[in-house]
């Protein structure tokens, strides 16, 4: 039998999540070429670099919508090689995609439902529901509209809120502050760190690479498919090179 997804714990120094020499791509483009990245429970890691360098790909990855060709991917002690998105949904791996991808014509409140689709405990996703609510207070507030009408802020905040419906353990997060201005993605990030702070996993991938080194504990830098730094996010903002190339100072 295949190893359960869900163990009760991981044995200490043990990462929740590992991606070892990972090749990947679409047709005959080979966008991943080697990668392998560790995150570690209760951490906030980002990924950082130009764009096309393969980090949305990373996260499509893991939560299974991508098939990769060599390397592997565990999770939990388990390999993800052959799980359906929604088995690693269930497992506790979540992503919210790049541009949100709400359902606009669905309630606020149809739209968090849906983040639920994979549990069965619906008295705990009533609380959790509750929850979600108090975290965005503003999804409180328009709960019986059309998602499609709250401002792309909101719509952000709404992607957050249906990914946190699924219980995740760790959350796969694309570009969640792409253009948004500076007050609108402290706030998001504010947010991000608050959940972090609930004990859920987080992997970032993020184009303001200064404010995601601020937030995050660890960085990873990818560049044409590869990484090309590793380090805790505090050295990697001291780091010349990297604050030259993809800090712009």
């Amino acid at each position: 039998m295949t190893p359960e997804l869900s163990k009760p714990a991981l044995e200490p120094g043990m990462p929740l999540l590992k991606l070892e020499n990972i090749h990947a791509g679409y047709g005959s483009v080979e966008v991943l070429k080697g990668i392998g990245l560790e995150l570690y429970e209760g951490e906030i890691r980002t990924l950082i670099g130009s764009s096309g360098s393969g980090k949305s790909t990373t996260l499509m990855v893991i939560s299974g919508l991508l098939p990769y060709r060599r390397g592997k991917v565990v999770y939990r002690d388990a390999l993800l090689a052959g799980r359906s998105p929604e088995d690693i949904v269930r497992a506790g791996l979540c992503q919210v995609p790049e541009g949100q991808r709400i359902f606009p014509a669905f309630t606020v409140a149809e739209n968090l439902a849906m983040g639920a689709y994979v549990r069965r405990d619906r008295i705990a996703v009533a609380h959790d529901l509750e929850m979600v609510y108090e975290l965005f207070p503003l999804l409180a507030r328009h709960r019986r509209e059309p998602g499609g009408l709250l401002p792309d802020y909101g719509q952000r905040m709404l992607a957050l809120g249906r990914a946190l419906m699924s219980r995740p353990r760790v959350l796969l997060l694309d570009e969640p502050v792409q253009g948004l201005a500076p007050l609108l993605t402290e706030k998001i990030f504010a947010i991000i760190e608050k959940i972090a702070g609930e004990g859920i996993t987080i992997l970032l991938v993020e184009q303001n690479s200064h404010a995601a080194l601020n937030l995050a504990d660890y960085g990873y830098v990818m560049e044409e498919g590869k990484i090309v730094f590793a380090a805790p996010a505090a050295e990697l903002l001291r780091n010349e090179q990297v604050r030259r190339i993809y800090l712009d100072e």
